[in-house]
């Protein structure tokens, strides 16, 4: 979102030592981007227009391999950080954090360190593999559809299903 990019901007480029190169509203925006500006490090949103963020972030990495990527993102879902680290990301910090946790991630990326957001953990991949094999087809659309940030009502919109249809999904998605 361009209001919370302006913002994000505005406060990092207050910190000594840190400067925006480059920012994009959609993942092949971003790639190519990065690949102009080279930068230190990536602040990726999961819900990104044109592919999620772990999608974007493993074709950044494949393009630029010493890049640190940090994650940005309002879902705090185990499976989420998991699919984030397991994409190559060092860090995942959730959007509600206060300004210097965002700020610490950074600093603690590019010192090589991991940083989450206090109370995340990543999903054992065990219970994942459990998990993903008692996914319906169906249900693997809307969880795709989920990580890309739409709504339910956008979901059912693209998938040809009623919202009630497509919260019963994400029901049984957290259940599982």
């Amino acid at each position: 979102h361009p209001l919370v990019r302006d913002g994000l901007r505005a406060r990092l480029e207050a910190v000594p030592g840190l400067q925006v190169v480059a920012e994009a509203e959609s993942a092949d925006a971003a790639l190519a981007a990065a690949a102009r500006a080279q930068p230190d490090l990536a602040l990726m949103d999961i819900g990104l227009r044109g592919a999620n963020g772990i999608d974007a972030t493993r074709r950044l990495l494949a393009q630029q391999p010493g890049l640190r990527v940090l994650v940005l993102s309002m879902h705090d879902g185990p499976e989420y950080v998991r699919e984030a680290l397991a994409a190559g990301a060092v860090g995942y910090v959730l959007k509600d954090s206060p300004a210097d946790e965002i700020v610490q991630a950074i600093h603690a990326v590019m010192a090589g360190q991991r940083h989450l957001s206090a109370g995340l953990e990543p999903a054992p991949a065990t219970a994942r593999s459990r998990g993903s094999e008692a996914l319906t087809p169906r249900e693997r659309e809307v969880l795709a559809l989920i990580a890309e940030g739409l709504s339910s009502r956008d979901i059912g919109q693209r998938l040809a299903m009623g919202v009630r249809t497509v919260e019963t999904h994400r029901t049984s998605l957290r259940r599982k």
